[in-house]
């Protein structure tokens, strides 16, 4: 398959991809299965980009080419975590994409670290590592959130129930 053929097919997946993870969650009136094909469309559409990414990676050298590889496998593996995570729409799902996020993120700092020397690169490379852990917890924040609003919600319409039944 030709470098134009895969970017047009990645284009238009990627535009299909987004129009479905634009929905909003719960509100989805497709069928499960045009779902599950969204969701296989955007992990091949990512797998599709990576390639790319990584074809214009091996053009580069050095660290140049380490920095570069390691955003082309951030953005695949961010974009396959955003997928899995619009298309099981879970707490749990969402916690995974922005862990993922921050491991992308840290994977790239921590390379980008490899160009310094001394107190510089520990000082670069401990920043990464506090980037990696404040997203992580800022990720099952939201995760414990998300579950506490649920169970919340859930009391509240028992309660209701009670009470009509009540009356």
């Amino acid at each position: 398959m030709s470098r134009l053929m895969i970017a047009m097919f990645v284009s238009a997946g990627l535009g299909f991809a987004g129009s479905a993870m634009a929905q909003t969650p719960g509100a989805n009136s497709t069928s499960p299965a045009t779902s599950k094909q969204t969701y296989a469309m955007a992990k091949t559409a990512a797998n599709a980009q990576y390639k790319l990414d990584q074809e214009a990676c091996a053009a580069l050298s050095g660290n140049a080419r380490d920095i570069c590889s390691a955003e082309a496998k951030g953005k695949d593996s961010t974009a396959k975590a955003d997928a899995e995570s619009v298309y099981e729409n879970t707490p749990k799902a969402r916690e995974s994409a922005r862990v993922a996020h921050a491991q992308a993120i840290h994977d790239v700092a921590l390379e980008k670290c490899d160009d310094l020397a001394g107190n510089t690169k520990d000082v670069c490379v401990e920043e990464a590592k506090a980037g990696l852990v404040k997203g992580k917890a800022n990720a099952k924040v939201d995760r414990v959130a998300a579950d506490t609003n649920k169970d919340a919600a859930l009391k509240q319409a028992d309660a209701r129930n009670d009470a009509s039944e009540d009356k």
